[in-house]
């Protein structure tokens, strides 16, 4: 796209460039942190740096049409960018996401980027023949107090939240636990592969806004050092998927718990989360991390907690009808 209007005076919106704007865009987060209680190690959504903005963007489908930048007088104060999948229950999701400088906010600029996403939804919508199942969504942070305004005043009803806990000391953990009776807790290698993609597949049949999840993207993404299960017998019980941040190895993520319906309440979960969390700390994590929804029902909080998980960030997701 060319350079465009934003209906406020002084300020443009321009396609993204590539490389030479990811210095800028970063500057942009880091100029917004303090505003809106940004936590930097984050595992949903911290602090990136230019490099990790330039990875971010090459995951869009088309970085140069998928996002927006915002500039006042030939400086980047803001930016946006539009991505999208579909969700188990047959939604195609569209999410914009947008960053804007503290000092520039309230002056019609975020209205103007918001105004900008759908309509490129609306193209991309066109484009895809999605228009039966197509849904608007938006993500804030609970600190984020006027993107949330905005996303309100602008017909976005909130739907979810995401909650992020943090184990400060891995240090502190006591071992792993003694697993219950009939339980084996071990490594998951590539021959476990598709039982463990599939029982974290299964623990969320009755989960809503969860995205679908191919068995290829599963095993791309594969990084099983730390990944360990439960298994009765020769099915899989249970899974904890944890591995180490890329940007800092000492800190962990437990990307997924999950425990079969019939082996629930046993103490399966308990057994195989220590586990993954103590071999992230035998492969150098001083703290773990995760998130997991509020309206999870299987009172996941309970568990998270009893191994010394405290609650550090919220992220809230809100969605609108396509035509609304």
């Amino acid at each position: 796209m060319a350079e465009s209007g934003t209906g406020v005076p002084g300020y443009v919106l321009r396609a993204y460039r590539g490389a030479p704007d990811h210095e800028a865009m970063a500057a942009v987060r880091a100029g917004s942190a303090e505003h809106d209680g940004i936590d930097a190690d984050s595992v949903v959504e911290g602090l990136p740096d230019a490099e990790e903005i330039g990875t971010a963007s090459a995951a869009l489908a088309d970085p140069a049409r998928d996002q927006v930048l915002v500039e006042h007088d030939g400086a980047v104060v803001g930016y946006a960018a539009v991505r999208w999948w579909r969700e188990r229950d047959g939604t195609q999701l569209y999410l914009h996401r947008g960053h804007l400088l503290p000092g520039h906010r309230g002056r019609g600029v975020g209205s103007a980027m918001v105004a900008w996403a759908e309509e490129h939804i609306r193209r991309l919508v066109a484009e895809q023949g999605t228009a039966e199942t197509a849904v608007l969504g938006a993500n804030a942070m609970a600190g984020e107090r006027e993107a949330a305004r905005l996303l309100t005043d602008t017909g976005y009803q909130r739907v979810f939240s995401l909650v992020e806990l943090e184990l400060p000391d891995l240090g502190a953990l006591p071992g792993p636990a003694e697993p219950p009776a009939g339980i084996r807790l071990g490594p998951i290698g590539p021959d476990s592969y598709r039982s463990a993609w599939r029982t974290v597949v299964d623990s969320y049949r009755e989960a809503g806004f969860t995205e679908e999840w191919p068995y290829a993207r599963f095993v791309a993404k594969a990084e099983p050092a730390c990944w360990r299960g439960a298994w009765q017998g020769e099915e899989m019980a249970g899974v904890a998927l944890c591995s180490l941040r890329a940007r800092d190895r000492t800190t962990g993520e437990v990307e997924e718990l999950s425990v079969r319906d019939r082996s629930r309440r046993l103490g399966v979960g308990r057994a195989v989360l220590l586990a993954g969390l103590c071999a992230l700390r035998d492969h150098g994590a001083a703290r773990a991390r995760l998130y997991t929804g509020t309206a999870n029902p299987y009172r996941s909080y309970d568990l998270y907690e009893s191994v010394g998980f405290r609650r550090r960030n919220e992220y809230v997701r809100y969605r609108k009808p396509l035509r609304g």
